[in-house]
């Protein structure tokens, strides 16, 4: 979530030359390039019942990254963030069970609206609407994340999806950036393509095969106010009496969900052999315990 944040408020920079859109997609493009270096696409395990996941979470993180920034340009980042977390918020709620499940996120929830007080300004209606878009994408990523991660070991999943989710940005992002890309813009939006998505998509993916989505839908409440803590190091904002009781119940509820909320160890189906194995006899069965 910090990296998230961090890469968020300075992907700032490059929204004047190259626009939202544009910025989102030179940063996917980038990250893209760098998971390919780091993963190869697992296609051979690839089969047609995991296709409709892989797009569906391609598609997610393109419209997430679009729509936030999109959002950012014309909302405070503590807004934007908090209306997109309505997103997994929802999730959390849906997918748990008894009062708890509904009690924490709206705790959650009640802490958000401190942080971010709405009540305090005018609303941008269009950036809302990019926020709420923004919303559905992270609601969406949470859950084809966990499928997508449970399905498929290491990070080759992203290595499949970031790519995806730069194509889809494409042919609404490079109209917006072409004519303004130079060497410098590109080796900046490389950068912060390791702070997002590079980073968090991994740690993420890793973390939703240990915990339900109410736990990490839970915790991701904390986000605004990593966005909150960030304005005050870096851009030496001090926050209201409301805003640090947001802190507070936001690090409860995201404390409290941890309750409960690790899954069952995943098994992951055998990966085909490595062209290096020269037809070696499967070892599976006298693999050692853990």
């Amino acid at each position: 979530m910090f990296s998230i944040q961090l890469g968020s408020a300075l992907s700032a920079g490059l929204m004047p030359a190259l626009g939202p859109i544009g910025t989102a997609w030179l940063r996917l493009s980038m990250g893209a390039l760098i998971l390919l270096l780091l993963a190869r696409p697992p296609l051979k395990s690839l089969g047609l019942r995991d296709a409709p996941a892989v797009l569906g979470l391609g598609i997610a993180v393109g419209i997430m990254s679009v729509t936030f920034l999109a959002a950012m340009e014309r909302l405070p980042l503590g807004t934007a963030v908090a209306i997109e977390f309505l997103g997994p918020l929802s999730v959390a709620a849906l997918r748990g069970q008894g009062a708890r499940s509904l009690l924490l996120p709206a705790t959650a929830l009640a802490g958000v609206l401190l942080l971010t007080e709405p009540w305090a300004g005018q609303v941008d209606l269009i950036g809302v609407g990019f926020a709420a878009l923004g919303a559905i994408g992270w609601a969406a990523y949470v859950l084809l994340t966990q499928k997508v991660g449970d399905r498929f070991s290491g990070i080759g999943a992203l290595a499949l999806t970031i790519p995806i989710a730069a194509l889809v940005v494409t042919p609404f992002g490079l109209p917006q950036a072409f004519g303004h890309l130079t060497w410098e813009l590109v080796g900046v939006a490389a950068a912060l393509a390791v702070l997002i998505p590079v980073l968090p998509y991994i740690m993420e993916m890793r973390a939703l095969r240990s915990m339900t989505h109410t736990a990490f839908g839970t915790l991701l409440a904390l986000e605004p106010a990593i966005g909150l803590l960030l304005g005050m190091i870096v851009l030496s904002q001090s926050p209201s009496a409301l805003q640090l009781l947001g802190i507070v119940l936001v690090v409860f509820a995201g404390a409290a969900a941890q309750r409960g909320g690790r899954r069952q160890k995943q098994s992951f189906p055998p990966e085909p052999p490595s062209p290096t194995s020269c037809g070696t006899a499967n070892t599976a069965g006298s693999t050692t315990p853990g």
